[in-house]
């Protein structure tokens, strides 16, 4: 089985800012090789990849010293590109996800529609600026990042939750679950999903 029937994306992204190389297996089994030089979002690509059950190796480099937003946005414009790389015409994907997530006293709502018509619906408010040395605002740039280069329309809402945390760590869980249920085959679908014949 080839690159493109084991549905593979690999993205080298070099700007005067990162220096970032990232490949994606979509039908994998969540094994992770993550070094992004931010721990936190080592952290959170690292569940990304287990709980989506994608394998997932990040290697990026950035200009730290200023702050992580560059570094943090660039690897969401890779990760989406390798998605659209690895669906290819999505042509056999169930299409739509749908993830209820809780974490302790968190719950977060993720709904992903692989449409070819970028949108970002976030509303999802942190109540730490920081958690450890991570800019929680980082987590609606990565989104927006992901969401513009994947194509995918996201809507993430959190419904209840107070520890900073367990917020962001369910969002990018329930991100891996509603992304792994849309992108999974569904045999019942021939060519795409759509009453058009084309996303």
């Amino acid at each position: 089985m080839d690159a493109i029937e084991q549905r593979y994306g690999r993205v080298n992204r070099v700007t005067r800012e990162t220096d970032i190389q990232l490949s994606l297996l979509l039908d994998g089994t969540g094994v992770a090789a993550i070094d992004t030089a931010v721990p936190f979002l080592d952290h959170m690509l690292t569940l990304f990849a287990v709980h989506g059950f994608f394998d997932l190796d990040v290697k990026a480099t950035g200009d730290i010293e200023i702050d992580d937003h560059h570094t943090v946005e660039d690897i969401g414009i890779c990760l989406g590109q390798a998605f659209g790389q690895a669906l290819g015409d999505k042509s056999g994907i169930s299409r739509y996800g749908l993830s209820y997530l809780p974490m302790d006293e968190t719950l977060v709502r993720v709904v992903v529609d692989v449409s070819n018509r970028p949108c970002l619906h976030y509303v999802a408010p942190v109540p730490d600026q920081k958690v450890g040395t991570f800019d929680t605002a980082l987590v609606l740039e990565f989104m927006r990042a992901f969401a513009q280069h994947s194509g995918m329309t996201l809507h993430i809402d959190l419904l209840h939750g107070e520890n900073s945390h367990h917020i962001i760590e369910a969002i990018f869980k329930g991100l891996a679950r509603a992304t792994d249920q849309a992108t999974s085959v569904n045999h019942l679908v021939t060519g795409t999903l759509s009453s058009k014949g084309l996303l």
